[in-house]
């Protein structure tokens, strides 16, 4: 019976090249969100590798990430700087492109460090929001919006925050006053699920997160608040949001983990392999095996809600 089935089909097929018609299977879009950002993930990864701070593979992906920007028509500045961890003196930097408005000195920062542990090839942690960012920014590039958008790469996150605090507590008053938002993106990839989270105080961009999220039919969730320490909708200061939110600035901060499992804080990833950031595991090949379609699946649900949200927060501009 299979058989005949196939046999009706093919001749179907046939009668119908015959008849001018073509049967062909339906291509994914060119531009589906995601597919950029996972090639930029492949090459920090795979192309370069392990991007330990202070190392020459962290200078390698800060050249890939400038140049990346150039070709977009944002001109990338080096913020270089040097700190001191263990009596060791590293010297590091942060890379800076603005998508100026031309309207106005009202600006979001989008943030992301671009370093890894010295375990695994950081593709969770964190080439994966480098790519959401780098095509991001791609997508708003001919996009007129009210506000300018500055894109930060933090470098040494993964030795105490070292990037983003060097650039937060440089700001000038009128800069932190002008700064609408900072929005942080950390291990997107490995997770079970997806979150965002705000300041006790100051959630609003968490909400329209979720609420763009529902809109496109993204399981976005907020932290439950199972764990008194991290109240209901907030996280804790262990990323690059955190020198930001100390500064007075309202924040966001999108990952992928499962706040249900493990301590309730955030920190065990997954049920199946628990947590994958700074492990052997925290690699495309391995994630790919273990979660297949996952990587791609979270590049395009941040690469979304990423692009829309920064195009929505016209209504912040006073």
């Amino acid at each position: 019976m299979k058989d005949m089935k196939k046999l009706q089909l093919a001749l179907l097929a046939g009668l119908l090249v015959l008849s001018g018609f073509t049967i062909q299977a339906k291509a994914a879009p060119q531009n589906h969100p995601g597919k950029l950002a996972y090639k930029h993930v492949e090459y920090l990864t795979e192309g370069i590798g392990p991007r330990v701070a202070g190392t020459e593979n962290e200078g390698k992906a800060r050249t890939y990430i400038a140049e990346e920007l150039n070709k977009l028509g944002f001109k990338a500045d080096v913020q270089p700087f040097s700190y001191t961890r263990k009596n060791v003196t590293k010297n590091s930097a942060n890379i800076v492109a603005l998508k100026d408005s031309k309207k106005t000195t009202k600006q979001i920062i989008v943030g992301a460090h671009y370093d890894s542990a010295k375990i695994g090839k950081g593709a969770d942690d964190n080439a994966s929001s480098v790519g959401v960012i780098l095509e991001t920014a791609k997508k708003l590039q001919h996009r007129n919006l009210p506000y300018d958008v500055k894109f930060i790469f933090f470098g040494a996150e993964e030795e105490g925050l070292q990037g983003s605090s060097y650039y937060a507590n440089n700001m000038k008053n009128a800069e932190i006053k002008n700064t609408i938002a900072m929005i942080n993106l950390d291990s997107l990839l490995a997770g079970d699920n997806i979150y965002v989270y705000g300041s006790a105080d100051q959630g609003w961009i968490r909400d329209l997160a979720l609420n763009i999220a529902g809109k496109k039919k993204i399981p976005l969730e907020t932290n439950p608040g199972l764990n008194p320490e991290y109240p209901a909708g907030t996280t804790g200061d262990w990323s690059d949001h955190a020198p930001f939110k100390k500064a007075g600035i309202p924040i966001a901060y999108l990952e992928a983990t499962n706040w249900e499992i493990g301590d309730l804080d955030g920190y065990t990833q997954t049920i199946e392999h628990g947590a994958i950031w700074h492990t052997e595991n925290d690699n495309l090949t391995f994630l790919n095996t273990a979660f297949p379609g996952r990587p791609q699946e979270r590049l395009y649900q941040f690469t979304t809600i990423l692009t829309e949200l920064l195009a929505d927060m016209k209504h912040e501009v006073k």
